[in-house]
């Protein structure tokens, strides 16, 4: 399940943010940036806001494309699923609040600077890059071949880390084809567009059971500074 925390207090995504942060960590954030709407993307979000519901003094923040908000609303957040909480208010206000973003221009989300940029996906999906103002990363979220994210990153001055999906071994290609996922190859194709030299270049989204497998296989790349993010671990640039 995939949830990136930023600073302490900015989610990308919300498949284990219910599970995977301290106590401390909870009660820091308040923004939640999500990519696009599957499930192992959101998974935790309603139990997260759940959780939370009595002691939110300020609204959480779900930021989406407006076609993921849509998406949200009709297939969770829909009295069925889960409550609509963002109608729902505790007794300090509302606990839940959408906010849309755009897509190709920069916009605010807590202490960071975001550009949302569309990847190819087969649900409506966004890759994102995100500056504190000394430090810039993208995320490619779940993506097969593109080009719109690619123009964007090399149009950067500097870029300090790349975090890239690598879903399937390269002998289920045609499912990575299908669901539009990488392999290690299709990724290994991938980077060839992108001109920036030195970053740190992360795979996520490896799945679980075939793990080891891709491992190998991005290995065998043999491209400087890539590697597999790991679980749990808390990185810096």
């Amino acid at each position: 399940m995939t949830c990136f925390l930023i600073d302490d207090c900015v989610a990308v995504d919300a498949g284990s943010i219910a599970i995977a942060l301290t106590n401390e960590q909870r009660s820091k954030v308040k923004d939640i940036i999500v990519t696009h709407p599957h499930m192992d993307h959101i998974a935790s979000l309603p139990i997260f806001i759940d959780d939370l519901y009595p002691s939110l003094r300020e609204p959480m923040r779900v930021h989406a494309t407006a076609e993921v908000i849509a998406l949200l609303e009709r297939d969770v957040f829909n009295w069925n699923v889960y409550p609509r909480f963002s109608e729902l208010s505790n007794d300090y206000g509302p606990v839940m609040k959408y906010v849309p973003i755009p897509k190709g221009t920069p916009f605010k989300v807590a202490h960071l600077e975001v550009v949302a940029v569309p990847v190819n996906h087969i649900v409506p999906t966004v890759g994102l890059v995100v500056s504190d103002g000394k430090r810039s990363i993208a995320f490619s979220s779940d993506t097969a071949e593109t080009e719109e994210f690619w123009k964007i990153l090399n149009e950067m001055k500097d870029l300090d880390a790349l975090l890239i999906e690598a879903s399937f071994p390269n002998r289920m290609a045609k499912l990575a084809e299908v669901s539009r996922h990488f392999t290690p190859a299709t990724l290994g194709e991938e980077l060839k567009k992108l001109s920036h030299n030195g970053m740190d270049i992360m795979t996520v989204h490896l799945k679980p059971t075939y793990r080891e497998e891709i491992v190998q296989q991005l290995i065998a790349l043999n491209i400087p500074k890539l590697s597999v993010m790991e679980p749990g671990k808390v990185y810096e640039w």
